[in-house]
């Protein structure tokens, strides 16, 4: 079988580089070849370039270059450029994986060529359609033939909207398989010089989601409300779209600092030794959960509730009084302990490999 890959944005590619290691490890018999593509939908090389390198993921085979932009013209890029690589490069199966535009993007081109997708991470739901993640989310898995699932909440998710059990495959977790892979890898930013970090002494908080960072007021008082709570550094790794916004506040925070977007392995060892993480983002609800890092989520809802019902994450939502009591109750050390869900055990890739042998 020969199978293509997507990879387009940051949280792609530590979901990529376990499966590609799967295949090189578990692939003797040469039934699998596969052909990697990066859509090019995160091109800065903080985003893109060394997370390759530290991953240690193959050079791909093309680079689509889709860019910036819209969210209709970047996925346009994508489906315009992917179709052309697709025609040229005809495959038995594309795999795409998580919840970005060119997760969608791929799978329209590839159903309209006739060629079968496989989504992982398929069936994770927030059920809010304001996220642009969801609408991705639902349309890729409307489409889709196979789904691998991190949870067995994700699995009912596909069933009650009609998908047959044998198309779901619940196999865990590949973000975590790279999380663990490299943990004896960590190194520390140089921001742990800069403003003399200790373990445990510390916070990270990473904000991009539209909700919650293009309200300049909105955004403000939300940090104001951080920074009046923590007593202690905060680590404010920005995203580049963030970062202009950030700098519009007219507030200069006496906690809060704002640094460039850090490797992978800089920003796992800053996660593994925080005191906790302040954050919006889904897939740093998985890691700190598998880390035992309280995780407070800027959020009114969640794709991965294991990480609430399971792990160290609760929910606060955008009640600034809700986050200053979360905060104070964390430092007091009144936080769950939290547990690892459901085979996110370091093989997720193993077993969709695997699997994948199987598929006709």
């Amino acid at each position: 079988m020969k199978i293509t890959l997507i990879a387009g944005a940051r949280p792609n590619f530590m979901k990529i580089a376990p499966m590609i290691t799967a295949i090189k490890r578990l692939n003797s018999e040469s039934t699998l070849s596969y052909r990697l593509v990066h859509t090019g939908q995160h091109y800065d090389d903080k985003l893109s370039k060394v997370f390759f390198e530290e991953l240690e993921i193959p050079e791909p085979d093309v680079n689509l270059g889709a860019g910036s932009g819209s969210q209709a013209e970047q996925t346009a890029r994508i489906m315009v450029e992917f179709e052309k690589d697709l025609i040229k490069n005809p495959t038995d199966l594309v795999v795409v994986v998580g919840d970005v535009n060119s997760t969608m993007a791929c799978t329209i081109v590839a159903k309209k060529l006739n060629t079968k997708v496989a989504h992982v991470e398929g069936g994770i739901r927030s059920w809010d359609m304001t996220m642009p993640e969801e609408i991705n989310r639902m349309a890729t898995d409307a489409l889709a033939d196979y789904f691998f699932t991190t949870s067995k909440v994700a699995n009912n998710n596909l069933k009650n909207t009609g998908v047959s059990e044998d198309r779901i495959f619940f196999v865990g977790n590949t973000m975590i398989d790279s999380l663990l892979k490299n943990l004896t890898k960590l190194r520390k930013p140089n921001v742990w010089q800069e403003k003399g970090l200790s373990d445990h002494h510390y916070f990270v908080l990473t904000l991009h989601r539209p909700a919650n960072v293009d309200d300049l007021q909105k955004f403000k008082t939300m940090i104001q409300a951080i920074d009046g709570s923590v007593g202690m550094p905060v680590v404010f790794p920005v995203h580049p779209r963030t970062r202009k916004n950030f700098d519009l506040l007219n507030y200069t925070p006496q906690f809060v600092t704002p640094t460039d977007s850090l490797s992978y392995l800089e920003f796992i060892y800053l996660i593994k030794n925080a005191k906790g993480v302040i954050t919006d983002s889904g897939g740093i609800q998985e890691e700190t959960t598998v880390l035992g890092v309280p995780c407070l989520t800027l959020r009114n809802n969640t794709e991965r509730p294991e990480t609430v019902n399971v792990g160290t994450n609760e929910m606060i939502g955008e009640d600034t009084v809700a986050l200053k009591k979360a905060l104070e109750n964390l430092k007091a050390g009144k936080w769950k302990k939290g547990g690892i869900p459901e085979l996110w055990d370091g093989r997720a890739a193993e077993r969709i490999i695997n699997i994948l042998k199987t598929l006709k």
